[in-house]
């Protein structure tokens, strides 16, 4: 039971230290999984084609591709073959002719787990009855602006403020807020974007409320007890190309596109790294027929790692699915995280776009 509780705990509260304050290279994760099937599909490659109302999370620039009064954005994911549920909801809506406005709302949330602190009492009697349940949950909002640059023509530049809300059941959470910014330029085809992110470093102020009782459960377990302390997530950069191929009588399209993924907080597991950099090659590619039928496919995080016999051997995470476009409305389906998997810990993404042009409001 002891060994079991400390996994548990480890899990639970094992990325917050007890220090005040602290860089942390692994923060936020939940906003480096990505939103919206198309992207996922194409392994998060989509800081330059992004046309939609996505670009609030991928690239704020990206906003002004879009081209109704107002577009939804909806996307339900069931990752980790349904252990962790992930949502996201957006709303963009053009402001005038060279601006638009976005707002993103996502949840990364593990329901139901067992609460076994109070299993056990000062006697070791064992109530399971004792036993509840809570969520860990993570929230952000994200409000984003793009506005076209008259003065650099071709040039593109938007800004995100996200605020995060983490929240580990009955037992603390965490209050948080950055800055993202983009931008993105056009030259004979080819389509050229940079991405700022948590520019200014993202600040997360964690609290706790564990009782007494807990604290015990926590010493006896060998488990470290958190306290209130401040979390810094570093500055990454993203750049990115892409350019669309239209083939058989402009029938099919081809969109290729290549993202750089740039941390500079240490030497990270990625594919190209420094003491000073560390740079992980993202590669998605789309098929369209007929602007209405779309093939994806896509790869991601690709590292080094060591087997039983110390063998060296290189992994990554594919993707692929599919898309269907039909008047305002577009379906797309991912599948991801289902590369070198003994586990079989996939993720089916659903998502819903719908466009809604201003002659279809209702009038005053």
């Amino acid at each position: 039971m002891i060994g079991i509780r400390k996994i548990y705990f480890a899990l639970l509260f094992g990325g917050i230290s007890c220090g005040y304050a602290q860089v942390a290279k692994y923060s936020n994760e939940f906003l480096a999984v990505g939103v919206g099937a198309r992207a996922m599909a194409m392994g998060n490659a989509n800081i330059v084609s992004a046309n939609d109302v996505t670009c609030g999370y991928y690239n704020p620039a990206g906003l002004l591709n879009i081209k109704n009064k107002f577009q939804l954005g909806l996307m339900h994911a069931e990752y980790f073959a349904g252990i962790a549920k992930y949502d996201y909801g957006a709303l963009a809506t053009r402001i005038d002719s060279n601006s638009v406005a976005s707002i993103s709302i996502i949840r990364f949330g593990v329901d139901n787990i067992p609460n076994t602190l109070q299993l056990q009492d000062a006697n070791g009697f064992i109530d399971y009855s004792k036993i509840t349940s809570f969520s860990v949950t993570d929230f952000a909002a994200i409000l984003s602006y793009a506005r076209e640059m008259k003065v650099l023509k071709g040039v593109k530049v938007g800004g995100s403020g996200k605020i995060i809300r983490r929240r580990f059941g009955p037992f603390g959470g965490a209050w948080g807020f950055g800055l993202d910014a983009g931008a993105s330029y056009s030259y004979k085809g080819w389509n050229f974007a940079a991405v700022g992110r948590d520019i200014t470093g993202t600040f997360n102020a964690y609290t706790f409320t564990l009782s007494e009782q807990d604290k015990l459960v926590f010493a006896a377990t060998d488990n470290e007890i958190p306290s209130s302390s401040v979390e810094v997530t570093m500055p990454r950069l993203i750049l990115g190309v892409s350019k669309t191929f239209a083939v058989w009588k402009e029938k099919i399209s081809i969109t290729p596109e290549v993202n750089l993924i740039n941390t500079f907080d240490g030497k990270r597991n990625t594919l190209i790294k420094s003491s000073v950099v560390s740079t992980d090659p993202v590669v998605g590619l789309e098929i369209g027929y007929l602007k209405m039928i779309f093939l994806r496919a896509g790869v991601n995080n690709i590292q080094k790692a060591t087997d039983i016999n110390k063998k060296e051997y290189t992994t990554l995470a594919p993707g692929i699915g599919v898309g269907i476009k039909y008047k305002i409305f577009t379906l797309d389906y991912a599948l991801t995280n289902f590369g070198d998997n003994a586990l079989g810990l996939y993720s089916n993404i659903f998502s819903l776009k719908i466009d809604i042009d201003k002659n279809l409001l209702p009038k005053n």
